[in-house]
């Protein structure tokens, strides 16, 4: 058993799917990415800190912001620029808390081309990889966009309503290459828990995801937080390398 894999053992014990409190202070050799912007890379101005958000009581399709520090929100639209890390890592351990509108649309990337979906999924009986939770498909943006495969569903749908603060724990492996830059293994999703429900464990994905999917993978990529397509919200941003 590699040592990833018993780093992955290890954290399902002592980091069971209940056990996480976002309260919680960050145990050592976790990195805060929510505490300021300087982590992340050219960010748009439109990404601003808020005390809080909540649904817009005229129109739910916002989020309104109260006055305030701690809270990621990616403007009164929801239309900017995706939020991308400045540093890269390979294996790592993420939780963040996030909140989106009624019908809107985000995501958590690893390495910026793996992408755990956001989305409005209250009530949903059959979840798809489009889903809240879901490992999102490869896609083609031309002529228009569509999907060319089903990804990877949730195992169930465990999405909180639109205006609800909701979590989400991934442990993601990185693609491994040998000394020639050619890939041996692909990347995996060992596990990754929405609002205290394993939703995916040991999902290996052969490509980036969504239009990404013929880029060139890599060993190491930043953590982006998807800012482009609705009103979403971000807090206690948590990430912790996981080394060979």
């Amino acid at each position: 058993m590699n040592v990833f894999k018993w780093t992955w053992v290890l954290l399902c014990i002592y980091f069971p799917a209940t056990a996480w409190a976002g309260d919680e202070a960050p145990a050592h050799g976790w990195i805060v990415l929510s505490d300021g912007l300087d982590a992340w890379r050219d960010p748009s101005p439109d990404w601003s800190f808020v005390g809080d958000v909540r649904l817009d009581p005229d129109n739910p399709r916002r989020l309104v912001g109260d006055p305030g520090e701690g809270v990621l929100r990616n403007g009164p639209d929801g239309r900017t620029a995706d939020l991308v890390t400045r540093e890269q890592w390979g294996d790592v351990h993420v939780r963040l808390e996030f909140m989106i509108s009624e019908r809107s649309n985000s995501g958590v990337k690893l390495q910026g081309v793996y992408e755990v979906q956001l989305y409005d999924s209250w009530k949903v009986e059959k979840p798809t990889a489009s889903h809240c939770g879901g490992i999102y498909p490869r896609a083609e943006l031309r002529p228009q966009y569509r999907l060319i495969d089903e990804g990877f569903p949730p195992r169930t749908n465990a999405a909180r309503a639109p205006g609800q603060w909701q979590t989400l724990e991934i442990l993601f492996r990185a693609p491994r290459f040998d000394a020639e830059g050619t890939k041996t293994e692909n990347a995996r999703f060992e596990r990754v828990v929405l609002n205290d429900q394993v939703i995916h464990e040991d999902v290996e994905v052969a490509s980036p995801t969504g239009h990404a999917w013929r880029n060139k993978e890599t060993p190491l990529g930043p953590l982006l937080l998807q800012g482009d397509h609705g009103p979403v919200a971000f807090r206690r941003i948590q990430l912790k390398a996981l080394g060979e």
